[in-house]
């Protein structure tokens, strides 16, 4: 099909609204911390989890990974869809409810099945969140902000998964000593299970947290010859893709091996403390949340910060030499973590990497959001997401069980398993980044000259 113009209109947010676009992404930021308390929280439960429903760490790492990401993924784009052509607040405070009731409903699995199951709810109801939240985001935003933006919306991955790690092995540590503890209505149930209930019901009242926060005018938006937005079918959406599918593929594929790397050591890291280390629950969940919320939100923030000044700056791919810049990080130094004797030294190296790991999180999807007309943005985010959770957070969690049940035979190898899930992942990352690298510069001025058309 002839391409419609991209309107110039209605390309920046007026200075005096950004107060209000900076108080939107804290809302955001809230719950998307929120929803990595919920799906994190399971990663200090393994030791009770495995003795009460008798499972391996091939099925942890299915739990942790698989059962979350498969539908999480699946229903992401026609969310994605719905995120474009709908309203998005009301989209995310949907998931807010059905991703909490679900993460309470966990506490009630019998078996690993029944956890499978209620941890895809948790997958579902947190699908529509990032894909609406990016595109309001970039609806607040100018460009030359927007890469930090997304990257204050994109800690609360580390802001999310550090509170779990802290205070759920506070709660961890407290209710090893409680093996079970009697409710209203549910009677006498196993102290792991009450752990679900304590972080998924305070989601119930997050969710009205999402309408003090108002749909903006959506902008950069495709037009027809005549002038009027162009509506786009879902054909003619994913004709948007095929055209900047080198820079779609490049930037989301090398985000599956970032997000391997992180999530493997978000899932096992504390059982590698307690294995390796003889740490408890409470003891590795303040250490790796220190880490994450340090050196992650930092990295994060850096990376957004140096993306936006580049970009300011003129040069186009100003998001793509960050990537390779925390790739490179990743490769020299998170590897090497897990396989010290001295925890001391396994600390400086995960805090030093796991900064170099989170420069590229935020400006990926915002790099992403650059080059695309507002009638996509959702889709192209639903598709990123699609890709980067069903690669890295199924193989991410999944790989270190598998190299520890089928490789090593032997529990307390998890360093090894660790270090070597990580290491492959940092150098897929920087390869396929460094494979992306011209196509977004391609794709960037692709953009600029639609709208100067216009």
């Amino acid at each position: 099909m002839s391409q419609p113009a991209i309107s110039p209109s209605h390309t920046r947010v007026p200075q005096t609204s950004l107060r209000y676009a900076w108080y939107v992404v804290i809302v955001l930021t809230a719950l998307y911390m929120l929803s990595f308390v919920d799906r994190t929280i399971l990663s200090l439960l393994v030791g009770s989890i495995k003795r009460d429903l008798g499972i391996s760490d091939t099925r942890i790492g299915l739990l942790q990974g698989l059962s979350f990401a498969l539908f999480y993924t699946i229903m992401g784009l026609p969310l994605g869809r719905l995120a474009d052509t709908r309203s998005r607040r009301n989209l995310i405070a949907a998931g807010v409810v059905v991703w909490s009731l679900f993460t309470s409903f966990c506490s009630a699995a019998k078996s690993f099945w029944s956890l499978f199951f209620t941890r895809i709810g948790v997958g579902v109801g947190e699908a529509g969140l990032s894909p609406a939240a990016y595109s309001l985001i970039s609806d607040y935003f100018p460009p030359e902000r927007l890469g930090v933006a997304i990257s204050v919306y994109y800690m609360g991955v580390f802001l999310g998964s550090s509170l779990a790690l802290l205070v759920g092995g506070v709660v961890v540590d407290t209710m090893a000593r409680i093996h079970t503890v009697t409710l209203p209505l549910l009677g006498t149930i196993a102290s792991w299970r009450v752990t679900f209930l304590i972080v998924g019901l305070p989601g119930l009242l997050f969710a009205m947290l999402v309408y003090t926060i108002k749909e903006p005018l959506r902008r950069n938006m495709l037009r027809s010859a005549q002038g009027d937005v162009a509506r786009l079918s879902f054909g003619q959406s994913l004709g948007q893709m095929r055209i900047r599918w080198q820079s779609v593929g490049g930037i989301s594929l090398g985000m599956v091996f970032q997000s391997m790397a992180n999530y493997a050591l978000v899932s096992w890291g504390p059982t590698y403390f307690l294995r390796v280390h003889g740490w408890t629950p409470g003891q590795s969940g303040k250490a790796l949340a220190a880490i994450l919320l340090i050196a992650g939100c930092g990295g994060m923030y850096t990376g957004g910060r140096l993306s936006d000044r580049w970009q300011r700056r003129g040069l186009d791919e100003a998001p793509m030499r960050v990537m390779v810049l925390g790739a490179i990080g990743t490769i020299v130094l998170l590897p090497v973590g897990t396989l010290l004797p001295d925890v001391r030294w396994t600390l400086a190296m995960l805090f030093a990497g796991v900064f170099c790991l989170a420069l590229p999180m935020g400006i990926s999807a915002a790099a992403l959001q650059r080059i695309f007309p507002n009638q996509v943005r959702g889709m192209v985010s639903a598709l990123y997401l699609f890709i980067l959770n069903i690669g890295g957070q199924s193989l991410g969690p999944l790989l270190p069980g598998v190299f520890n049940d089928y490789l090593f035979h032997n529990g307390k190898m998890i360093g090894y398993s660790l270090s070597i899930t990580m290491g492959g992942a940092a150098v897929l990352m920087l390869l396929t980044f460094l494979a992306a690298y011209r196509h977004y510069r391609e794709h960037y001025q692709m953009m600029l000259t639609a709208t100067a058309a216009a």
